[in-house]
């Protein structure tokens, strides 16, 4: 046999997945690595616990009936990032594990954007054999032809393994070069209808990468501070394709769309030019790159919704925050906004370094003045605190965080000590109690959300669904429920 012939194997992967609020989020990253894992020659089935009523019933008689010779578990989130009812995922990880652990022998891989965050924290707390920390379908492959030889190990960038029992992790790869834009075949790995019913969308990216530096963000250390950027061409490729098979409801899940400009541009122009049946939305534009051209191009093209995270209409805020813009530029991209059709939903994060009492109300001021009442402000409070961010030496200065970064895997969060918490959560509520255009983190945690979901997809409701949430939240009070 050549020496880099890799032996087929049965694969088997497990998204785990199954935080469902506000939406079910379609495991965009699993199915890329099922589709890499397979063209690689391996039998692979993906097995997603979104849905299912008994997981570890599930993973139970997948193992026992296909005996896989690799089992890898893709970890999308560490916890909810909620600061008044935090939710530590990875302590629902453990059974799993054991579970694992208990029916085979085989080598157990994690992977997914929890895993990259705190890679060697993860390790140690699941016992796992190995980590991919960068880029899945390039290097879970690779992996794949390496266990056990660790010699090989040591020169895949972007894993983690265990040498004497400690987790070892290769530095990471550099950054690749622009290619085509990725799009697994979603309907061949997972249940995408049901995903559908829920109102979820079809998750696609442009780019890879974040030149940003806000100081509480994990996505640089994620996909690289380089911007790796698909090409036009193949993007609007990738949303034809999608929306011919009947998937027309695609969201562009990059970190910000609109930055480089240049590229969301031609990406736009590109889709304007094409009869491609899909409804498009992003939710991360940045306000500093939201022009008239790029808000035109964009109607153009079919987008039913755009995001702007600005996080805070307040200078000293955003300035702690590191965002690169400023209030201006805000108010600049609410001015433009308003000159458009396109509906818009306004994030903001209350509580970063600098927040007052002051500034919390000259963010309320800018929601209540300078966003269309027919658009969505939606406010998070505190900030999940990641080990090696700035947010994280910031907190440490202010004497808020004490913990060492191993010891962060489960959630702590910072919330400015120059207003009391519970005047700001009060604050937001007060708001939210009379702006029927206001979505806060109690609304995201309703229980029958699902509900309303599914009677809404039944009805003809498309994404996203935040465009009603006036007449939600209106239809819910007239029924006596507190929304």
């Amino acid at each position: 046999m050549p020496p880099h012939q890799v032996l087929p194997m049965d694969i088997l992967i497990i998204s785990t997945n199954r935080h469902a609020f506000p939406a079910p989020v379609i495991p965009l990253g699993a199915c890329m690595v099922a589709d890499a894992a397979e063209r690689a020659g391996h039998t692979v089935r993906l097995l997603d616990l979104m849905f299912v009523q008994d997981p570890l019933w599930e993973v139970e008689r997948e193992v026992t009936v296909r005996k896989p010779d690799v089992i890898g578990l893709s970890v999308r989130n560490i916890d909810n990032n909620d600061i008044q009812q935090p939710a530590f995922f990875i302590r629902k990880l453990i059974p799993l594990m054991d579970t694992l652990r208990r029916l085979s022998d085989a080598p157990l891989v994690l992977g997914g954007a929890a895993v990259a965050v705190m890679p060697k924290e993860m390790m140690r707390h699941t016992n796992a054999s190995y980590a991919v920390l960068g880029d899945g379908e390039t290097l879970f492959p690779r992996l794949l032809g390496s266990i056990g030889d660790k010699e090989t190990l040591k020169r895949i960038p972007g894993i983690a393994w265990r040498r004497g029992g400690k987790p070892v992790v290769t530095p990471p790869a550099a950054p690749s070069s622009s290619g085509a834009c990725p799009c697994p075949d979603f309907r061949r790995w997972i249940d995408v209808d049901t995903y559908l019913s829920q109102l979820s969308t079809i998750p696609l990216q442009t780019k890879l990468g974040c030149h940003f530096k806000c100081v509480y963000c994990t996505y640089r250390k994620i996909e690289g501070e380089h911007y790796r950027l698909f090409a036009p061409g193949s993007v609007v490729e990738a949303v034809r394709k999608l929306a011919a098979s009947g998937l027309r409801d695609i969201e562009f899940v990059d970190n910000v769309f609109n930055s480089p400009p240049g590229h969301a541009m031609a990406i736009t122009e590109k889709l304007a030019g094409t009869h491609h049946g899909a409804r498009l939305q992003s939710l991360e534009l940045n306000p500093l790159y939201t022009d008239d051209a790029l808000l035109t191009a964009m109607e153009h093209a079919g987008f039913s919704g755009i995001g702007i995270t600005v996080e805070s209409a307040s200078d000293t805020v955003l300035s702690g925050l590191g965002k690169g813009f400023d209030a201006g530029d805000v108010h600049r991209a609410a001015r433009i906004v308003r000159k458009h059709a396109l509906p818009c939903v306004w994030i903001f994060m209350i509580g970063g370094p600098g927040e007052t009492r002051a500034t919390i109300r000259e963010t309320l001021r800018f929601a209540e003045s300078c966003v269309r009442s027919s658009d969505i402000v939606f406010f998070t409070i505190g900030i999940r605190i990641y080990p090696e961010t700035e947010l994280a030496e910031i907190a440490r200065r202010q004497g808020l965080l004490s913990l060492p970064p191993e010891e962060m895997l489960e959630p702590v969060f910072y919330f400015s000590p120059g207003v009391e918490f519970s005047w700001a959560v009060n604050e937001i509520r007060q708001y939210a109690a009379h702006h029927m255009n206001c979505i806060n983190s109690d609304s995201l945690r309703l229980p029958f959300l699902p509900v309303i979901h599914r009677w809404g997809y039944r009805c003809g409701i498309r994404p996203p669904l935040w465009r009603y949430t006036r007449f939600i939240r209106r239809g819910l009070r007239a029924l006596g429920v507190d929304a």
